[in-house]
């Protein structure tokens, strides 16, 4: 018998450093972990310890015995894997970081954001130094897209979080909520404050289509919709149009299968999870039956990944449709998926693409449907969304790579509700260099550089904001190690200035500044009163949605 990795991997690699037989991969060196769409356990090595179980953050590892019948295929897809890449080990036990000598004190560092590339920061952080870490969020609320990101049908998925509440249950974290950097305090006062600090805010904004009418209402960005379903304040009143029967959502990556879910799910089952009554209340109500999902290259090329494409296939009630047409390959693409040594995540997305294709069609089942190669080119209506048009693409080789590029072929589809999935991009931050063109601090290895590459002293970035929008909650584990183990340096080598004021200083500052600030037994109060709100009607939570409300339960 043998453990086996699922669909809700995470890709943070806590598991890898556990297996006592080395027999994870890919691991955080090898090249495809920067690529890898999940992470596969050699069932001819495993041993069954399940010690990759207990350190799995989100639950994504079971017996072989023990998978559903929603999971059972992922034993074959661990094992395909490692027919591609047979497991060679060289496995040498891990050596303990460096950490710094006791004689230069506690080393203070600040972290803008309480998102999961954040939080995985500061529990390295602990881990490697005598530390205090003061966590920033403008939000009363942290984990970031763990709470405001992540679909509520993906219950597991957010089990993250517990592993970052026990670490942060010292006071040597601290918890600043609900202010803004900025506004309540400065970049030059943090740094007065600490040795370093470490920005960790993610990719707030969205890419846009380009396409004229894309400003007309009924058209918005995926980021609002998952904003709104997942109850965050800045979004609880916006109104989206669900009467027509049909949506159209440009994009698709996994977010865009993640809004496809719940516009299509059975309300009656996201009624168990943590998403936002306003929009439990509004989906009871809505009209759609249809969404079709547009993407801009071939079903080799999706976005999304095959654990969360092949998940689609046991939602109850709902067909995904994919058209056999859409499969004839061009020749670049058929020689790929021939290839003896293609990836095996490529080869399934293929596979499971063809057996929808193939599947029976239930009347009355709601629809998913994919088209591929397709671009928008326009969003029409008069006073409000009422069509998008988008041409048909074909695929060329440039430079090695596969491009879509339009043909002449154009069609309209009616609906009155798009949605863009197109992709996250990061916002400028206040006195800190800024990359417009790729939407990132400029960097090296976490360490921010000026205008001529030399790094700012004292100043750090993990996550997005430091690598661009991509990779998955766990990505950000590998991201920021990499961060810590330069700003560490930094401290031993006597790099970092020395703050001029302390924590009690910083404390008095920001009650003065900002009287409503959130601390841990603030976001504890939170916390309860939304658990407690869950447990009469079976629910994990029942989110608070407004910011006069998160505050008054952090007044408890």
């Amino acid at each position: 018998m043998a453990y086996v990795i699922t669909q809700r991997c995470c890709n943070d690699a806590s598991c890898v450093s556990e297996c006592p037989v080395d027999c994870i991969r890919p691991t955080p060196d090898q090249p495809e972990f920067a690529t890898t769409e999940m992470l596969y356990i050699d069932p001819d090595t495993c041993i069954d310890c399940g010690a990759c179980v207990d350190a799995c953050p989100v639950e994504a590892i079971f017996s072989e015995d023990d998978l559903s019948a929603s999971l059972a295929r992922f034993r074959d897809i661990n094992a395909a894997y490692f027919q591609r890449h047979p497991l060679e080990s060289n496995f040498e036990p891990m050596t303990a970081p460096t950490r710094p000598p006791k004689e230069l004190g506690t080393l203070r560092v600040a972290i803008v954001g309480a998102g999961p590339a954040a939080c995985y920061a500061a529990d390295e952080l602990l881990r490697r130094a005598d530390v205090e870490v003061e966590l920033f969020d403008r939000l009363p609320t942290p984990w970031g897209l763990v709470r405001a990101g992540v679909a509520p049908d993906h219950p597991g998925t957010k089990t993250v979080s517990k592993l970052f509440e026990s670490a942060f249950r010292r006071d040597t974290v601290q918890f600043y909520l609900n202010c803004e950097i900025g506004t309540h305090i400065t970049h030059e006062e943090l740094l007065e404050h600490h040795h370093a600090v470490l920005y960790a805010v993610g990719a707030s904004s969205d890419r846009r289509m380009g396409v004229p009418g894309e400003d007309l209402p009924g058209s918005h960005s995926a980021t609002e919709f998952v904003a709104w379903y997942n109850g965050h304040p800045d979004y609880a009143d916006r109104v989206f149009d669900l009467s027509g029967e049909r949506a159209v959502i440009v994009g698709n990556g996994n977010v865009a299968l993640d809004v496809a879910r719940v516009l299509t799910v059975d309300p009656d089952v996201l009624a168990k999870t943590d998403i936002a009554d306003h929009a439990l209340d509004a989906l009871r109500s809505s009209n759609i039956r249809e969404v079709v999902i547009l993407g801009r290259r071939g079903p080799l090329q999706a976005a999304y990944t095959s654990p969360e494409f092949l998940a689609l296939a046991h939602l109850h009630g709902i067909d995904v449709i994919v058209d056999g047409a859409d499969l004839d390959l061009d020749h670049a693409s058929r020689t790929l998926l021939d290839d003896p040594d293609v990836e095996p995540s490529l080869k399934l997305k293929y596979t499971l693409a063809e057996e929808y294709a193939g599947a029976a069609r239930n009347e009355g089942n709601k629809r998913i449907v994919f088209r591929y190669l397709t671009s928008p080119t326009a969003v029409h209506g008069d006073e409000r969304v009422e069509s998008i048009e988008f041409v048909h693409n074909e695929l060329f080789e440039r430079d090695g790579q596969l491009v879509a590029r339009a043909t002449d072929r154009v069609e309209t589809l009616e609906t009155g509700l798009v949605l863009r999935s197109i992709g996250y991009k990061g916002s400028p931050i206040p006195d800190l260099p800024f990359d417009d063109a790729r939407g990132v601090v400029p960097n090296e290895h976490g360490r921010v550089t000026g205008a001529d590459g030399s790094p700012v002293s004292g100043v750090y970035v993990s996550g997005w904001i430091k690598r661009g929008p991509r990779g998955v909650i766990g990505s950000n584990r590998v991201d920021s190690e990499e961060t810590v183990e330069h700003l560490i340096a930094d401290f031993i080598a006597g790099r970092l200035p020395t703050p001029t004021a302390d924590r009690t200083a910083l404390k008095t500052l920001l009650n003065q500044r900002q009287p409503d600030l959130v601390d841990r037994e603030g976001w504890k109060a939170i916390d309860t009163a939304e658990k407690t709100a869950g447990k009469s009607g079976g629910r994990p939570r029942v989110k608070i949605t407004t910011l006069e409300d998160l505050l008054k339960a952090a007044r408890g």
